[in-house]
């Protein structure tokens, strides 16, 4: 995957984790990596793994990647343009709707297999990806060399397994481990959708006999697609800065946590808690080879250990006090409905930049994302051509916490 049309000695891999809305962030730092290429050069990353919201962007752009710029162009123009109508139903009545649904079936212990099964009706996301994405597209990427493997992560409930769904060459091998496992497939719509099944929020998506929800509730180690896949260098665009909040003294009191507070927190934790725990494991595994003598093959090592090298890049602003700004574009009916769940005041806009769908604040997320990624120009310009680069790379304090020795 070079520009320049030689192969280089190692493969990229894009690593892309759920985020909601805030999956703008990513298309900004991708939107970085192109004025870093050639005009009109193919997608640089031998394999594309995302998650969630993070697999839609993997998609469109797996889609596109026989001209990369062009690819991060469009996602660009959808996102800055982006209303919460585009991906959940916010009109009145829907919302009006929603809202007695779920207090009939809590008031009454439950309607049967009339129970309500999401907060919000997800049917406009599935009509837009389906304008935009050609998944005939990405089975052309692959044989022409543009790409190596597509990889989306859903959660099968029954078995409470994740499954990463993967589409590429004929030579590479699916694999199996401890409740997860890497499934070789024609990719389609319903992965996509599955993998970004945010649980109550968006429905679940029935596939092959069982039922599939967001990739990142069983998703213990996010980078193990792309590594399983052959990527020994990874791009890991996270979106959570990293710094974090100041303790409250013994007079600060804060509030009772409210709904909104909680079902952020909850979302923060599953979108991103595990993926740097496996950032943590995957330091670890590389300071240990590091440690060998330099006359022994890797080959003997268990497992087939390798070394991977990763640039990780995040928000250098609380996503929290973007969304705070914008909250007031979101339609009305929604905006009732979170300020019902405490998700308008500060404890609650955790909650709410996950799902502020409106142009101001993905546009404002795109431009963040761009000038994170560009301010790190040297770490990208040695990620995608020089022979070495760090084996992580990562601001602090997030490298601190990574390299720790307790």
């Amino acid at each position: 995957m070079s520009s320049s049309g030689s192969q280089p000695p190692f493969k990229r891999g894009l690593v892309l984790p759920g985020g909601g809305a805030r999956g703008a962030y990513q298309v900004g730092v991708l939107k970085a990596v192109a004025t870093l290429l050639p005009r009109g050069a193919p997608n640089p990353f031998a394999v594309i793994s995302g998650t969630s919201a993070g697999a839609i962007n993997a998609a469109v752009l797996a889609a596109r990647a026989r001209r990369f710029g062009d690819a991060i162009a469009d996602m660009e123009r959808v996102w800055r343009g982006f209303h919460a109508g585009q991906v959940y139903r916010a009109d009145a009545p829907a919302m009006l709707k929603s809202s007695l649904h779920w207090f009939a079936a809590l008031t009454l212990g439950g309607l049967g297999v009339h129970n309500p099964r999401s907060l919000l009706d997800n049917t406009p996301l599935a009509e837009l990806l389906s304008r935009q994405i050609r998944f005939s597209r990405i089975r052309n990427a692959i044989s022409r060399g543009h790409l190596d493997a597509l990889a989306l992560t859903a959660t099968a409930y029954g078995p409470g397994r994740s499954v990463t769904f993967y589409e590429g060459r004929d030579d590479l091998t699916p694999w199996r481990r401890v409740r997860r496992e890497g499934r070789q497939v024609r990719l389609g719509l319903e992965h996509v959708l599955a993998s970004a099944a945010v649980p109550l929020v968006f429905p679940p998506v029935f596939l092959r006999g069982q039922w599939y929800g967001d990739g990142a509730v069983r998703q213990v180690a996010p980078l193990s697609p792309a590594v399983h896949l052959g990527a020994d260098r990874l791009l890991v665009v996270g979106v959570r800065d990293e710094h974090p909040d100041p303790e409250p003294t013994e007079a600060d009191k804060p509030p009772y946590p409210s709904l909104g507070q909680l079902g952020g927190y909850l979302l923060d934790s599953l979108f991103l808690d595990s993926l740097y725990s496996d950032l943590e494991r995957l330091t670890r595994i590389n300071q240990m080879l590091d440690q060998l003598p330099g006359d022994l093959p890797l080959e003997g090592t268990p497992s087939r250990l390798r070394r991977i090298d990763t640039l990780i890049i995040v928000p250098s602003e609380d996503v929290r006090d973007v969304a705070g700004r914008h909250a007031h574009e979101l339609p009305r009916p929604v905006r009732l409905l979170l300020r019902g769940l405490g998700a308008n005041n500060p404890g609650g806009r955790q909650l709410l930049s996950y799902l502020l769908f409106e142009s101001g604040f993905t546009g404002e997320l795109v431009d963040l994302g761009y000038s994170d990624a560009m301010a790190r120009r040297d770490d990208l310009e040695a990620f995608l051509h020089a022979p070495r680069m760090p084996r992580l790379d990562a601001p602090e304090p997030l490298r601190r916490g990574l390299l720790a020795d307790d």
